[in-house]
């Protein structure tokens, strides 16, 4: 029968030297973790879904404010508002704006959404706006999280199934588990050399439906802005799919031969695209319609240029798609993307003012702020 091992002096300064390193090493990590700059506070009280408002106030007056300079827009998600300022992401109580759930990172905001009844918040590092979170709207539970390469500034674009981060130089679009369908322009360390149809363009603008990704794009060497279709889900997340891509011939210039601010996505339903097309050319501010092979399929002139506060894509909501000019807003049809009504005059508090509505509770984003009437 074999003695027992007896552990010596040594093996134990051994053991003990590694317990030190574990412990080290592990605090390295969690001093240098995203983990130690993240607080999460979530709620596990009730939310009631406002019942919706079944008459116009005659009048409004301010019940609360909050900071959200990371929103373009109010995000309304079941009976929670959130607003995103700062590092912070926090759902409120619609009525009172009290707080409800915080997420809170020791990082920057680069923007935050509604998407698929949840809340989406990016996160700039050192790679750009890399950091995306998912965020249950009544709890403020994290869902999925993703990080890759980004530019600097993005914007989010909700296209229903999918959502669009674009930058200057980058787009990427996830599904509701933030899974990337694709990759699309800068692509610093290609895993596919050669994967990009083209390279050292700047994305303009950018919208989706289920079965097209439109962008508009200025690339070296061309005389105008450029439109490019993309399957929203190929085969390769990082090898784009194009159904068409053309640049647009008849798209304004200044009078240097250099393209002309202001082209833009209105919206994409099915296969057809609406771009704002600005004066020049000798052709008048309008409304172009696409087909699904890049075509000019109708076009409808606006009596005055779109202003630069008109920025995002038309908004769907209640089977209603409308587009804000800046100082109108124009209903579209939900197939054929043609202007159906203007409502002239719409602009609100300051260049700009973007309204949403939980149950009798009117929110309006006014710049940097969300403010809440009643």
């Amino acid at each position: 029968m074999l003695a027992p091992e007896r552990r010596t002096r040594t093996d134990l300064i051994v053991a003990a030297v590694l317990a030190v390193a574990v412990v080290v090493a592990a605090s390295v990590v969690w001093l240098r973790s995203d983990a130690r700059g993240t607080t999460s506070i979530t709620w596990d009280g009730p939310v009631t879904v406002p019942a919706a408002a079944t008459t116009v106030p005659a009048t409004l007056g301010e019940v609360w404010r909050a900071a959200s300079a990371a929103t373009t827009r109010p995000l309304v998600v079941g009976g929670t508002v959130a607003t995103a300022d700062g590092g912070s992401v926090v759902g409120r109580d619609p009525e009172t704006g009290a707080q409800r759930w915080i997420y809170e990172r020791n990082m920057p905001l680069c923007a935050a959404t509604a998407a698929w009844q949840t809340v989406v918040a990016v996160y700039r590092d050192r790679r750009g706006c890399s950091q995306v979170t998912q965020l249950n709207a009544g709890t403020g539970a994290r869902g999925a999280q993703r990080s890759s390469d980004a530019d600097d500034a993005v914007v989010l674009v909700d296209a229903g199934t999918h959502l669009i981060s674009t930058g200057d130089t980058r787009l990427e679009m996830w599904r509701s588990d933030l899974v990337r369908t694709v990759e699309y322009g800068r692509v610093d360390a290609p895993v596919n050399p050669n994967a990009q149809p083209r390279t050292g363009c700047t994305l303009l603008s950018a919208a989706a439906s289920n079965n097209r990704l439109a962008v508009v794009e200025n690339c070296p060497g061309e005389d105008a802005d450029r439109l490019t279709l993309l399957d929203p889900a190929p085969d390769d997340n990082q090898k784009p799919e194009e159904f068409a891509s053309s640049v647009l011939a008849d798209a304004a210039q200044d009078p240097t031969g250099s393209p002309a601010p202001g082209t833009r996505v209105i919206a994409v339903a099915g296969d057809r695209t609406a771009l704002y097309l600005p004066p020049g050319s000798g052709a008048g501010p309008r409304i172009e319609v696409f087909g699904e092979a890049g075509q000019t399929v109708a076009e409808y002139p606006l009596p005055r240029p779109a202003t630069d506060a008109a920025t995002v894509p038309a908004e769907t909501r209640d089977g209603i798609v409308t587009w804000w000019t800046g100082e109108s807003t124009i209903g579209l049809g939900t197939t054929d993307l043609a202007p159906r009504w203007t409502v002239p005059g719409t602009t609100g508090w300051g260049d700009s003012v973007a309204v949403a509505v939980a149950g009798s509770t009117v929110l309006e984003q006014r710049g940097d702020e969300v403010v809440a009437l009643r």
